[in-house]
């Protein structure tokens, strides 16, 4: 058996600096919202000013998992903390679901009974809500490439700056003409759009979690593997992520009969491939001759065997 150890912990280009700069912004601007939202009746002020405090405790709570999965691996924790950065995505996400779902029904109550809005009140606050969005926006914007969790804060602060701009857009056509149905509308054009966003983050935080399969081709996988010199099958085959970079391999080789260290350079070659056509750094491979009565690819559980393709 074999293992291939390339560890990365790098966890996103992101600094306490800038979460902590963010937060304040966002504190900032939900107290202003909050005020503004009730002094100038506008649902959409105060939808903001809940997204904001949302925001406020989705950066706190990535950065503190940013902290955590830093940290090395131990006796306790052999695949290390990077799945907190994981599971603090899956939260936020589903925070900002409930907020939207939240919003959609009080949106709904304000097309049964308008109320008035005073425009200008309503236009201030937002333009400064935008300005501090928009900073906010840019400090994350390096982070989120590469890192689920810090996406998610990321998209918080996206959300609440296009919010901002739908705020400003109503407040103006509040003004011009009066039309105070278009302060519910944008409340729930806001919400649909980050329900859309929210659910693509839930839906791979939880294949993370489930420890689902990355999207790979079982069959090319197969081949690769059995056209190395002396791999005459490859199957028992497990892959999962410990977080959205890191990939893990588990498979059994039947190899001809051959002494052990010639059996290595066949490990150190099919690592070689997995990493390098297929984006596999963690591989673990034992190797076998004729050892396994089943030579399915995937076992799937005492029920049976999920077979690709047989020899």
């Amino acid at each position: 058996m074999g293992t291939e150890h390339h560890h990365d912990h790098g966890s996103g280009n992101i600094s306490g600096v800038r979460l902590g700069a963010v937060t304040a912004l966002n504190l900032t601007i939900t107290a202003a919202e909050v005020v503004g939202g009730i002094l100038s009746g506008s649902l959409a002020l105060l939808s903001d000013a809940l997204h904001n405090l949302g925001d406020s405790a989705a950066i706190v709570t990535s950065w503190i998992a940013h902290r955590i999965a830093a940290r090395p691996n131990s006796q306790e924790k052999t695949y290390g903390y990077k799945r907190a950065e994981v599971l603090a995505a899956f939260l936020n996400a589903l925070v900002l679901l409930a907020l939207s779902i939240f919003l959609l029904g009080e949106a709904y109550k304000r097309f049964l009974h308008p109320e008035p809005i005073e425009s200008t009140l309503m236009l201030i606050i937002a333009t400064i809500g935008l300005a501090a969005n928009g900073v906010s926006v840019i400090l994350l914007r390096s982070g989120s490439k590469e890192n689920m969790n810090i996406r998610s804060s990321y998209l918080h602060l996206l959300s609440d700056s296009i919010s901002s701009v739908g705020v400003i857009l109503g407040g103006i056509a509040i003004k011009l003409w009066n039309v105070v149905w278009v302060d519910p509308l944008i409340t729930v054009a806001i919400s649909i759009y980050i329900i859309r966003e929210s659910w693509h983050i839930v839906k791979e935080a939880v294949d993370i979690l489930m420890q689902s399969s990355p999207r790979i081709d079982y069959d090319e996988l197969k081949q690769a593997v059995e056209d190395v010199k002396g791999v005459k099958n490859l199957h028992h085959v497990h892959l999962w992520r410990s977080d959205e970079k890191t990939v893990y391999f588990e498979g059994h080789v039947d190899v001809e009969d051959m002494r052990v260290c010639d059996a290595q350079h066949i490990i150190t070659a099919i690592q070689e491939v997995l990493k390098e056509r297929f984006g596999i750094g963690h591989a673990t491979i034992q190797v076998e001759t004729d050892r396994c009565n089943d030579k399915g690819i995937i076992i799937s559980g005492p029920g049976g065997t999920i077979t690709v393709r047989r020899e």
